[in-house]
């Protein structure tokens, strides 16, 4: 493709394009499946002839057009552009519900976490039909992340849990002794050609309960989609690590505990009701409520903080958990999409009594929890890792 036929297709033709260039061929297919949705806005139709270079006519806005229009984004671009393509797709709402409630376009249409977060926002809508498509989509992208993010995580922090338990004052028999040598290395006596330990470091005791309480307290208002779906999955993963006991509750203006689905993350993040209201204080007494180790305990605040409820009671609920002795971190947004919009004065509420504030992606998410379990300074670690926290 000559670089005056570049800028013809990024330009979209037309009389305001300035090129004079006409396409032929995959190159036309490429402009028209282009143009199909990126002058939807203006003509608010599905306008799409596949194949053809030419804005004409055609089926219309009708399903099985948008079906072919998903097939051939697949086949004229690379999966990372079909994922932004139908980003794009799915921002338009009339474009939104064509692509979602047809079982025969969400078959065409690329798995992504996008596309899922989507999902879960329209589950309410949806025919019985196009559900069992829905849920083979968010089953394939679960599953994908699974494999991408499990084994790091259990890595993460069943190292930092074994860590946390390592027994200081060991009997003989209980004396990891390789670890204790490491440890006092630098105390070896030349003269006597042997090591003096000054620290004795134990296998770590039988745990018979968890080392930490971790409690992911998870905002499911509409603009929570793709931290649904990734604190799902590593809810899931953290309840399969014996040391860990995690509890997964959910909140919009109802509170429901999915502690139970975390055995299946498929299940449970299909059965997330996205949208409504928010109300945070009532979340988060249902918490306080639910822990009996305080000084043993993490509580992710996974929210946008955007508070519907009464503010004054978060606030109370916040400060009553601090006092206790559990460990909050707060996280407006637990994905790849950079900066979201999240309420500043809550934030800063939620720094200003040192709580750690800040957006995280999932590649970090195991170290953070790796972190807070070992009890490192958060602040400190949030500054290597070269993110910035609310101040």
């Amino acid at each position: 493709m000559s670089t005056l036929e570049r800028f013809r297709l990024i330009l979209g033709g037309g009389e305001a394009d300035g090129t004079g260039q006409s396409l032929a061929g995959e190159d036309a297919g490429m402009d028209a499946a282009l143009s199909a949705l990126y002058e939807f806005e203006r003509k608010q139709r599905f306008d799409y002839t596949p194949g053809e270079g030419a804005k004409r006519g055609g089926l219309g806005s009708s399903q099985p057009n948008i079906a072919r229009w998903l097939g051939d984004i697949r086949r004229y671009f690379p999966q990372s552009v079909v994922q932004v393509i139908q980003k794009d797709a799915l921002a338009q709402p009339k474009l939104k519900q064509k692509l979602l409630l047809d079982q025969e376009v969400l078959d065409q249409a690329t798995p992504d976490i996008h596309l899922v977060a989507t999902l879960l926002e329209m589950s309410k809508l949806m025919p019985s039909k196009t559900k069992d498509s829905a849920r083979k989509v968010v089953k394939k992208v679960v599953e994908a992340l699974l494999e991408k993010l499990e084994q790091k995580t259990i890595a993460a922090i069943s190292g930092a849990a074994q860590r946390h338990v390592r027994n200081r004052r060991p009997r003989v028999a209980e004396i990891n002794w390789n670890v204790t040598i490491r440890k006092n290395l630098q105390h070896y006596q030349p003269d006597y050609k042997t090591i003096i330990p000054e620290v004795l470091i134990g296998h770590g005791r039988k745990n018979r309960r968890a080392v930490k309480d971790i409690v992911l307290c998870l905002d499911q208002s509409g603009s929570m989609g793709t931290s649904v779906v990734y604190s799902g999955i590593f809810g899931s993963v953290l309840a399969s690590i014996p040391t860990i006991h995690t509890r997964l509750i959910a909140f919009n203006t109802e509170v429901v505990d999915l502690t139970e689905d975390l055995k299946d993350p498929v299940d449970l993040i299909f059965g997330v009701q996205l949208g409504g209201g928010t109300d945070i204080g009532r979340a988060l007494h249902y918490c306080q409520q639910t822990i009996t180790r305080p000084q043993d305990t993490i509580l992710v605040l996974i929210s946008d903080l955007f508070e519907g409820g009464d503010v004054r009671f978060m606030q109370t609920m916040i400060t009553e958990l601090i006092r206790a002795g559990v460990q909050i971190i707060g996280l407006p947004a637990l994905g790849d999409d950079g900066t979201p919009g999240y309420d500043h004065a809550n934030a800063a509420f939620l720094a200003s009594l040192d709580i750690p504030v800040f957006v995280c992606t999932p590649d970090l998410f195991p170290d953070l929890m790796a972190a807070a379990i070992g009890q490192q300074d958060l602040r400190q670690w949030i500054g290597d890792q070269g993110l910035s926290a609310v101040q």
